[in-house]
């Protein structure tokens, strides 16, 4: 029973020993960390620093990012980092943010900031420029190079192209980051706005003589509602004459409206012609009629005869009246060509 006793307490203490050991290993590995982080005024137990290891959190870059947010004035903890950097974000970045922030005196918190950071993450873009851009504001050329344009083209009522160039102030809201449109947005409806400006205007010579009534027109409309940053100014940096557009569509109305002409009065030759082939195939056709009559007069002449109905004497009275109708039809052609002849 003896043996079994010191058996049993040599295995307590060989445990013992280990726990001890893997103790001390740790106190070593997370020492320098953990002095940092205690006379920086951010302490962190080792408890934390052991469950970071064993998260695979880079203790080194979440320990240093608070240590530095605390030195600035903000408080944080551990688990926070922790959870954005579990979750893909970039601590540093949400740190740096939250310090500009902070010294701007701007409202935002660790969460908004975190928020931003996610929804900016492989956008080339980040938290931290968020924030200094609603520190210093940042201008927007309208249209944007992107676009390939090198002016917004609008036509005024009196039916000349203005061709005018704008430069948009931005800043950031912060509040409305998340989830607002983007630049993109802004510079459409800035677009939009010069260019219905320009439409409204009775003659260009108006939009060339006070171009800043573009600007608060355009302003008027609250181009910003539901974007990601607020408009400070719309300043137009050129305006130039483009097209008499309306001209030239008149131009080609009037063409248009002469082919169609042509192709009406091109119709109505048609028509006319077919009517005249017709009006001479009728008129063929009445010859026929009136020559197949005549062809029944002799045929009719004969059944006379034998039926006794004509004598001889009559036909040669006929005959007589036949050649009197003639000759009077003879005098009366001469007559009418002398007299034009006279004439």
């Amino acid at each position: 029973m003896e043996n079994i006793g010191q058996l049993f307490l040599l295995g307590i203490a060989v445990i013992a020993a280990i726990v001890a050991f893997i103790v001390v290993i740790i106190v070593i590995s997370f020492i320098n960390v953990w002095i940092q982080a205690r006379f920086s005024g951010a302490p962190v137990t080792f408890l934390n620093l052991l469950s970071m290891k064993l998260r695979r959190v880079p203790i080194g870059l979440v320990v240093q990012s608070r240590i530095t947010a605390v030195k600035a004035g903000i408080a944080l903890n551990t688990d926070q980092l922790e959870a954005h950097y579990l979750a893909g974000g970039d601590v540093n970045q949400v740190v740096r943010a939250l310090i500009a922030a902070d010294k701007a005196q701007l409202n935002l918190d660790f969460n908004r900031a975190a928020a931003i950071d996610l929804a900016t993450h492989q956008s080339g873009k980040s938290v931290f420029e968020a924030v200094m851009t609603s520190v210093n504001p940042k201008v927007i050329d309208c249209p944007g190079a992107a676009s390939g344009k090198q002016s917004i083209d609008a036509v005024a009522k009196d039916g000349i192209q203005v061709k005018a160039k704008a430069r948009v102030t931005v800043r950031t809201n912060l509040d409305r980051f998340v989830g607002g449109a983007t630049e993109e947005t802004i510079v459409a409806r800035v677009g939009e706005g010069i260019v219905t400006t320009i439409g409204s205007a009775d003659t260009y010579k108006a939009v060339l003589e006070n171009p800043d009534s573009i600007s608060k027109r355009v302003l008027e409309r609250g181009l910003d509602a539901g974007t990601a940053f607020e408009i400070l100014s719309i300043d137009i940096a050129d305006v130039d004459v483009g097209d008499n557009i309306g001209a030239r569509l008149q131009t080609e109305q009037a063409e248009a409206n002469k082919q169609i002409a042509q192709a009406a009065a091109e119709t109505r030759r048609a028509l006319a012609v077919a009517t005249e082939q017709e009006m001479k195939a009728r008129t063929q056709e009445m010859r026929a009629k009136v020559v197949e009559a005549e062809a029944q007069i002799p045929m009719a002449m004969a059944e006379a005869f034998r039926a006794g109905r004509l004598g001889v004497m009559d036909y040669y009275r006929m005959q007589n009246v036949q050649a009197d109708s003639k000759m009077r039809q003879a005098i009366a052609g001469e007559d009418t060509g002398k007299g034009g002849g006279t004439v």
